[in-house]
């Protein structure tokens, strides 16, 4: 892998990691653009590296957050332990017993385990099979971005829109951790399956953005950090240094693009996202369909 072409996969993935337009059908095409030498082990190895550029920007990003929920968190569960009370404010279990309550930072610190659990069993359980060369089938990848779509246009119309951050409850949490689940079929698009998932919750577009964030920082640096070792094994020593170039540009770009997405959400639909995802969808099985580019 050439320096350019690691540059170009940063890229791609930190504009598709967090816009709902699936980050993993990006990657397979611009590494078949490129004519990229490496099998399916190690196309999945590098974009799990360069997927932690990503991380490192949505940490980046949400730092505030991520330090008051593990402080709240830690916290609140040893005033629990303790017996003490926590601050006065927060989502009291048992308000007129006196009894150690946590706050809604604590509170979205258990949201986010519960709804990294589905797709860390269903990940591992799956392993060889994300892997392999079913991640990268062109017939899947077009179909999961014509399914989402049409799912995520339903969400649109359906949705009431009214829930915030502090409303958030287990509900959010499984219907979000379960959509994560879907996204392991490439095509489906992360972040476009839970924000999916989270209009159909009830809430606001900004929020299942805001959440979907924040459930990514698990799911990402356990993908990216079990990939990592896979890909120091695999991948040929000579592109680490390139691909680490690409995990910078990738964090970058991220970076922006989380900015660009929380701030479009709060006055716009996903409408726009929609549409090229039917389109991209709809060209790539038309070329498959008429033979002019193959599946695998």
């Amino acid at each position: 892998m050439t320096l350019l072409q690691a540059i170009i996969l940063g890229i791609v993935q930190g504009l598709t990691e967090f816009i709902p337009v699936s980050s993993t059908a990006h990657l397979v095409i611009a590494g078949r653009v490129m004519k990229l030498a490496l099998t399916p082990e190690q196309l999945t190895a590098s974009i799990a590296v360069v997927q932690l550029g990503t991380l490192i920007a949505v940490v980046i990003y949400f730092a505030g957050d991520i330090w008051n929920i593990t402080l709240a968190f830690i916290r609140d569960h040893f005033a629990l332990l303790t017996g003490r009370r926590a601050l006065p404010y927060g989502r009291a279990s048992a308000p007129d017993t006196g009894a150690a309550r946590l706050s809604q930072e604590a509170w979205l610190g258990w949201l986010v385990i519960i709804g990294s659990i589905p797709v860390a069993v269903v990940g591992l359980l799956f392993k060889k099979q994300i892997e392999g060369t079913f991640t990268k089938n062109l017939w899947v990848i077009a179909t999961m971005m014509v399914v989402v779509a049409l799912l995520l246009t339903i969400a649109e119309l359906v949705g009431r829109q009214r829930r915030r951050m502090l409303e958030l409850g287990v509900k959010d949490a499984l219907a979000v951790g379960f959509a994560q689940v879907l996204a392991l079929i490439p095509g489906s698009s992360r972040s476009g399956s839970t924000i999916m998932a989270g209009l159909f919750a009830g809430e606001t577009r900004e929020t299942a953005a805001r959440f979907s964030f924040l459930l990514s920082i698990p799911a990402i640096a356990a993908s990216g950090l079990l990939e990592l070792r896979q890909a120091l094994r695999i991948l040929p020593h000579d592109s680490l240094t390139t691909l680490a170039v690409g995990t910078i540009v990738s964090g970058i770009v991220g970076y922006a693009s989380i900015w660009f997405l929380l701030r479009y959400l709060r006055t716009h639909t996903t409408g726009v996202f929609i549409g090229y995802r039917l389109l991209v969808g709809g060209v790539i099985l038309v070329l498959l369909f008429s033979g002019r580019l193959a599946g695998l």
